[in-house]
């Protein structure tokens, strides 16, 4: 009979459904955005949908890291998830383009909190010889939800209006926080919330000992930013009608490679695998650069989720390695800032490249796959392959 791993408990559990939930909750409403943002008459500001998003998420990452160290990791959970529901109840509302824009600038704390907590809690719960697995099997969940997400929402909108969409994109946070009120709080001493812990010092908003790892995951997340501004729009014209096929087809084949990753970066070490996985996206660049059907658009899919599978957990579970323990929270905060930064800039620069032309899609595609190159160039210049492997 075979004995499941030590960290998978009840708690552990719970937090993976409640990923599932968060991650549905903010993706269901991607792939109508840039449609219905021309809609409201904002057709030349599609780049600012994901850039406004991450931004706010980058931004608010020092506060949650620290409070994740200082209050608790499962309220810093709760306030992102409330986010998520309040953004989706107010998109309706404010159906003009400034209004729309504030939201998407609103709704990006939503990822700059939850994500943060969580993580931070399955690196208290986790033993160290497992952590790259643990990481691959959590990251798993929200990468299922940000499959079903894109899929649900464009599916719904088939059928029923996009306001719809929003209301049950809140509804989706909404059991994402009833789930979080069973957890057991795993920060031991914790401090009450006051405006002094929000005052940051200079120190707290970078963990200098993760800024190698933090790096290569903003090269590599640059392409994430520009397949959820472009890939929409690049999907119409390919004539895919459902705009969050390709979503669900690289989330998916993200899955099962992320237990592989994680199991194999606490056995060699994470620069390898890193190194995969930047190759592999740069090679789904290529792919999704000269594609000229729907069958070559889902394969690079495919690789694209692959590299996901791969850089995600081992990412995280390598800033963990370098992290102190009493500053988790800031050293995952850091990971994020760069991560949102990475997605964020590769909106704003593919947006601009775009321009709403269509001959400009292959230009925007090579140039993503350029950043990945870079990463793993330098990725080839850490001379030791175990030089960042877990701890032992």
């Amino acid at each position: 009979m075979r004995i499941r791993p030590s960290f998978f408990t009840l708690d552990f559990s719970l937090l993976c459904l409640s990923s599932f939930l968060f991650f549905s909750s903010f993706n269901m409403v991607i792939p109508e955005l840039p449609e219905y943002l021309t809609s409201l008459g904002g057709e030349d500001y599609k780049g600012l949908i994901i850039a406004l998003f991450t931004l706010s998420a980058g931004l608010s990452r020092p506060f949650s890291g620290k409070l994740a160290d200082r209050i608790g990791r499962i309220p810093v959970m709760m306030i992102g998830a409330s986010v998520c529901f309040v953004a989706g109840m107010l998109y309706p509302l404010l159906s003009f383009v400034s209004g729309f824009l504030f939201l998407r600038f609103a709704h990006g704390f939503s990822t700059g909190f939850t994500p943060t907590g969580a993580s931070a809690y399955v690196a208290d719960i986790v033993p160290y010889q497992k952590r790259g697995e643990a990481m691959g099997l959590f990251s798993l969940f929200g990468s299922m939800g940000m499959a079903a997400g894109p899929a649900i929402g464009g599916w719904l909108a088939t059928m029923v209006t996009i306001e719809t969409v929003f209301y049950v994109s809140a509804c989706t946070a909404i059991f994402s926080i009833l789930i979080l009120v069973k957890l057991k709080e795993t920060l031991p001493s914790k401090e009450k919330i006051s405006l002094k812990i929000l005052k940051l010092k200079k120190e707290e908003i970078i963990e200098k000992r993760v800024l190698i790892p933090s790096g290569i995951l903003f090269l590599c997340c640059f392409s994430f930013g520009v397949v959820l501004t472009i890939i929409p729009d690049f999907s119409v014209h390919l004539g895919v009608e459902n705009k969050g096929l390709f979503f669900g087809v690289f989330t998916l084949s993200s899955l099962g490679i992320r237990l592989l990753a994680g199991k194999t970066s606490d056995r060699y070490g994470r620069v390898p695998v890193m190194r995969a996985a930047s190759a592999t996206l740069v090679c789904a660049m290529i792919l999704v650069a000269i594609a000229e059907s729907k069958l070559a658009l889902l394969g690079s899919g495919v690789l694209f989720g692959c590299a996901v599978g791969m850089y995600s957990p081992t990412s995280a579970a390598w800033v963990v390695d370098l992290a102190v323990d009493r500053f988790r929270g800031r050293a995952l905060a850091t990971m994020y800032i760069f991560l949102e930064a990475g997605i964020g800039i590769g909106a704003l620069v593919s947006g601009f490249l775009f321009a709403n032309n269509t001959e400009n899609f292959r230009l925007v595609f090579l140039t993503s796959a350029g950043i990945a190159a870079i990463a793993f160039i330098l990725l080839l210049m850490i001379k030791s392959p175990n030089q960042f492997q877990a701890k032992t």
